[in-house]
């Protein structure tokens, strides 16, 4: 799993419309985060958005699956679903599904709670 410089830059140019976007590498991949949101994933030079039960539909009505990889000897199927081929040269398209991943990725971080600091204090209280 690679992702290349130049792909980093080419996905970055492809999604500056939606914003301050940043890509960083991960896992032998990369991440596509705008505003702190992560939205989209880079791996071996190819793009996967984030999807819910409401969008991925729309990935699996263009025949495109989510990414899966390999964990503890099991098939791990993410939310993130390939973007389909077209759709990489159609600007205005790609901006659509671009914000319906950036939609989605938003409101799931704003539905995961913060992690509880209330076992780090009780280790220093004893």
């Amino acid at each position: 799993m690679t992702a290349s410089n130049d792909f980093m830059e080419h996905a970055a140019e492809l999604f500056a419309p939606l914003g301050p976007i940043a890509v960083r590498r991960m896992f032998g991949g990369a991440g596509v985060y705008c505003r702190g949101v992560m939205f989209a994933l880079i791996v071996d030079d190819t793009l996967y958005l984030k999807a819910d039960a409401e969008t991925k539909g729309d990935f699996e009505a263009r025949g495109v699956g989510p990414f899966v990889y390999t964990g503890k000897g099991k098939p791990v199927a993410m939310s993130y679903w390939q973007l389909p081929a077209e759709v990489i040269d159609e600007p205005e398209t790609l901006l659509e599904w671009a914000r319906k991943a950036y939609a989605v990725a938003r409101k799931q971080k704003a539905e995961t709670p913060p992690p509880s600091r209330r076992t780090g204090m009780a280790r220093h209280r004893r």
